[in-house]
């Protein structure tokens, strides 16, 4: 009985060793980083707009807000004009809003018989061209001051 000789496995060759010796230094993965800042940095850009977008908007609500209720202060003074509330309101966003908000309107309206509301409403800046920024909407409301003797309602 003869036997063979175990034929020895045959060598890689060198472009074999050359990729193997690659795969093992992470040559393969060249460029990775690159390509996760290219996908990441949008998303970040999208976030900080985001956030930027909505102080702007939390902004111009604490605005509209404040200039609602100096509104309701100057209207519900005792017999003070219709337009008192509205005026007053105004006078406050041509001092303190400046770009902030924009295509403002503002209305008072008796809120039942003893009460009176006063509301704002306007668009925020955008900070995207071409986009128009959200809506804010606030109000204020209060008791109409009267004169009263005492004993009386």
């Amino acid at each position: 009985m003869t036997m063979r000789r175990a034929q020895p496995l045959p060598r890689p060759g060198f472009r074999w060793r050359v990729r193997l010796r690659a795969l093992c230094d992470g040559e393969f993965e060249r460029g990775a980083t690159t390509l996760e800042v290219v996908i990441i940095f949008p998303l970040l850009l999208l976030v900080i707009t985001a956030l930027i977008q909505g102080a702007l908007w939390f902004h111009a609500r604490s605005l509209a807000l404040a200039a609602a209720e100096e509104g309701v202060v100057a209207a519900r003074a005792y017999q003070a004009r219709p337009d008192a509330g509205p005026t007053r309101a105004r006078e406050f966003l041509n001092a303190h809003a400046g770009d902030v908000l924009a295509s403002i309107t503002v209305g008072a309206r008796p809120a039942g018989r003893e009460r009176v509301r006063v509301e704002v409403a306007g668009r925020t800046l955008s900070i995207l061209p071409g986009i128009p920024g959200p809506l804010v909407s606030q109000a204020a409301e209060g008791p109409i001051e009267r004169f009263t003797l005492a004993g009386e309602p």
